[in-house]
C-alpha cells in the first residue's frame, strides 16, 4: 500500500476557497466542414476483413472484442481474456503508442472489432487504427461552432453497428461514419447547442436504436435520453428527465412557472441494458440550480436511475438516490446489471456505487426498481440513516447547504467516486471501486440569475477540506456483492480518477493518479503488480482485446477536465505536492513479451 503520511498526517481540516464550477471551453472555431482523412493507398487488409457488428454480436460479444463503453450491456467492465495473469503481468511491455494531437481530458475506451480500433478524443475527433500495430487507418474531425459552450471538453467514446461508427458530437449532433473510410454517412441533430446542450456520452446501441443523452446541467438545461434509428438517423423517442406540469413526477417540483425547462438532470455516462426485460438504465445528474431550498420537493427524476423501455422510451421504473440534491452529487453512473445474493435469496439485481458515497443494492423487475440496501463506502456524514423499506435517506440538515446557508459535508462535491466506472468480476464476485476518501466540501448558496448559456448554479462559495489526520485520498476498493462486505483496500499516492478494467486472469488495470502511472493490481488482494509511466495522466477507460490469439491492454493517457480541477485545489492546499501534469493525449497498447 502507498501512503501519504508525510504529506497529510496531522493536517487539520485545511480549506481552500476557490471559484465554484467549471471553466467553459469554447470549441474550435469553424465554418469548415467535417473532414475524414484516410491513409493514402488501397483499403488496408484489416479493414477489408472487417466483420459488421450485428445486434446479436452486441448482446454476446466475442471474448476478444470490446464493443460497448463497458464491453457488455451489463456494465461490468470485465474481459474474460486470461493470458495476462498475476504471474506474468510484470512482463507487460508497450507494443505501440500514438499521440492523438489533442489536449484536455482523454476519457474514452478504445473500441475494438476484429483488429480494428476506434478511439474518440477531445477536439471532436475519431481515429481508426490497426489495433496490433498502431497504424492510422483514417482520422475524422468535426469542427465546432465558435459559440458552443462546452464545460467538459471530452468524449467518452463511440459505438459500432453494422458497417458504421456512431459518434456524439459536442454540438449535439449524432454522426454515423463509414467504418472503412471515416466519411459521414449521415448526421442527425439531437438538440440545439444554442440552448446550452452539449454532448460527451458514448452512444448505446440496442436493436438498431442509438440511445444517448446530453449534458449541460450546470447551464440549466432539461435533461433527456433519446433514441435514434441507426439506419436513417430518424428520432424514435425522447424522454425528459424533468417532467413538465401534469406528467408523472411533476408534483415533486414547485407548482407553476417554467422551472422544468431548466431543471437539470443531465446525462453524461452511457447506460446499461437488460435484454430480459428490454429495459435500459440511465443515471441522471443534479437538479438546477444547485441548492434545494430554491426548488422545494424531491425533484424527480434528478439524481436517480431511470429504467426506460427501449421500444418506447417510457419510464417504467426509477430510484432516487437522494431527493432535493444540494451537494452537486450527480448520480450519472448507471447501475451494473448483476445478480447477487441478499438475505438468503437470489436477486435479479442492480448495483450502483454512487457519488453520494453509498453503494446501493437494488432489484430490477419488468417495471419498478426495488430498494434492498445501501451502505457507505467512504466517509459520509450527510445521511443519518436509510429508510429500510424505501431507501430514502434521513438527511442531517446541518450538513445541507442552502441559499445564504453554509454547510460542510463529506464526501466532497466530487463524491466518493465521480464518473469513472467501477468494474465487476464474476470470478471473484468482487466489485472494484475507484474511490476518493477523506475529502469534504463547504458550500454556500446564493440566488442565481438564469441566463441561457451561462452557469445556473447559485454558488457563493466553494471550499475543499480534508479530514484532520488523513494519510491518503485515493483508493481502489474491493467489495463482495453477495456478502456486502469490503474485502480489501489499496491506498494510492494521490486522489483517484481511474476507471477500472477487470480481466479473466484476475488482474485489474487502472490509472487515475496524477503521477501519470498506469497500474495492474491483483484482483483478489489489491497488490500492485506492475506500473508504467505515461506521457500524461490516465483518466480513461482501459480495455482488453485479442488478435491472433494474443491478449492486449489498451488505454488513453491525457489529463484534463475534472481531475485537473481537483489537482489545482489539492496543489494549493499542499503546494508542490501535486505539480501540473503534462497535457497532450496518447493511446497506449501493452502485451506480455
Amino acid at each position: 500500500m502507498v501512503h501519504r503520511k508525510r504529506l497529510l498526517q496531522g493536517v487539520c481540516a485545511t480549506a481552500l476557497a476557490v471559484a465554484a464550477g467549471f471553466t467553459a471551453a469554447s470549441a474550435q472555431q469553424t465554418t469548415a466542414p467535417a473532414s475524414a482523412t484516410p491513409v493514402p493507398g488501397p483499403v488496408p487488409e484489416v479493414l477489408q476483413k472487417y466483420t459488421p457488428v450485428t445486434a446479436e454480436r452486441l448482446k454476446n460479444p466475442e471474448d476478444g472484442n470490446w464493443f460497448h463503453f463497458r464491453r457488455t450491456y451489463d456494465g461490468w467492465g470485465f474481459s474474460p481474456l486470461k493470458q495476462i495473469s498475476p504471474d506474468n503481468v510484470g512482463r507487460l511491455q508497450k507494443v505501440w503508442s500514438m499521440a492523438t494531437g489533442q489536449v484536455e481530458g482523454h476519457q474514452a475506451p478504445p473500441i475494438v472489432n476484429n483488429g480494428v480500433m476506434f478511439v474518440a478524443t477531445p477536439g471532436n475527433q475519431v481515429l481508426a487504427i490497426e489495433a496490433t500495430t498502431g497504424k492510422l487507418l483514417w482520422r475524422y474531425k468535426r469542427p465546432l461552432p465558435e459559440d458552443v459552450v462546452h464545460l467538459h471538453p471530452t468524449s467518452r467514446g463511440v459505438a459500432l453497428y453494422g458497417d458504421k461508427v456512431y459518434f456524439a458530437s459536442a454540438d449535439c449532433v449524432l454522426v454515423a461514419l463509414d467504418v472503412k473510410t471515416g466519411k459521414e454517412a449521415w448526421t442527425a441533430k439531437i438538440d440545439d447547442y444554442k440552448q446550452a446542450y452539449y454532448m460527451t456520452v458514448a452512444p448505446l446501441i440496442v436493436d438498431g436504436k442509438v440511445i444517448l443523452g446530453a449534458s449541460g446541467g450546470e447551464l440549466g438545461v432539461r435533461g433527456f435520453v433519446a433514441a435514434i434509428d441507426a439506419g436513417t438517423g430518424q428520432q424514435l423517442w425522447k424522454t425528459y428527465t424533468v417532467p413538465e406540469p401534469g406528467e408523472a413526477g411533476s408534483e415533486t417540483w414547485p407548482a407553476g412557472g417554467d422551472h422544468y425547462k431548466r431543471g437539470g438532470g443531465a446525462v453524461w455516462v452511457t447506460g446499461t441494458y437488460d435484454p430480459e426485460t428490454n429495459l435500459t438504465f440511465w443515471g441522471t445528474g443534479n437538479a438546477a440550480p444547485w441548492f434545494g431550498d430554491q426548488r422545494p420537493g424531491d425533484n424527480l427524476y434528478t439524481t436517480s436511475v431511470i429504467a426506460l423501455d427501449v421500444a418506447t422510451g417510457k419510464i417504467k421504473g426509477h430510484f432516487q438516490y437522494h431527493p432535493n440534491d444540494s451537494w452537486d452529487w450527480d448520480e450519472v453512473s448507471p447501475p451494473l446489471v448483476v445478480n447477487y445474493q441478499h438475505d438468503g435469496r437470489a436477486v435479479k439485481g442492480l448495483i450502483n456505487v454512487a457519488r453520494n458515497g453509498y453503494i446501493w443494492r437494488l432489484e430490477r423487475t419488468a417495471g419498478k426498481i426495488n430498494f434492498l440496501g445501501g451502505q457507505p463506502y467512504v466517509r459520509q456524514n450527510v445521511f443519518k440513516s436509510l429508510d429500510p423499506k424505501t431507501g430514502r435517506p434521513d438527511v442531517d440538515d446541518t450538513k445541507k447547504p442552502g441559499t445564504g446557508k453554509t454547510a460542510e459535508f463529506c464526501p466532497s462535491l466530487w463524491g466518493g467516486k465521480d464518473w469513472p466506472p467501477v468494474a465487476f468480476s464474476p470470478q471473484t464476485r468482487l466489485l472494484y471501486i475507484p474511490a476518493n476518501e477523506n475529502l469534504c466540501t463547504e458550500l454556500t448558496g446564493e440566488v442565481p440569475k438564469y441566463v441561457r448559456g451561462e452557469r445556473y448554479m447559485g454558488v457563493a462559495k466553494s471550499v475543499m477540506k480534508i479530514v484532520a489526520g488523513a494519510d491518503h485520498v485515493g483508493e481502489l476498493q474491493a467489495w463482495n456483492v453477495d456478502t456486502g462486505k469490503k474485502v480489501w483496500t489499496t491506498n494510492l499516492p494521490s486522489f483517484n480518477w481511474g476507471p477500472v478494467l477487470a480481466t479473466g486472469g484476475d488482474v485489474l488495470f487502472a490509472g487515475g493518479t496524477n503521477d501519470r502511472m498506469f497500474r495492474a493490481f491483483d484482483a483478489r488482494t489489491g497488490k500492485i503488480l506492475w506500473e508504467t509511466a505515461t506521457s500524461s495522466g490516465v483518466a480513461a477507460v482501459p480495455v482488453s482485446f485479442q488478435v491472433d490469439g494474443k491478449q492486449y491492454i489498451a488505454v488513453q493517457s491525457g489529463w484534463g477536465v475534472d481531475p485537473a480541477k481537483m489537482q489545482a485545489r489539492m496543489n494549493l492546499l499542499f503546494p508542490g505536492q501535486y505539480p501540473e501534469v503534462p497535457q497532450g493525449g496518447a493511446i497506449y497498447v501493452f502485451a506480455v513479451k
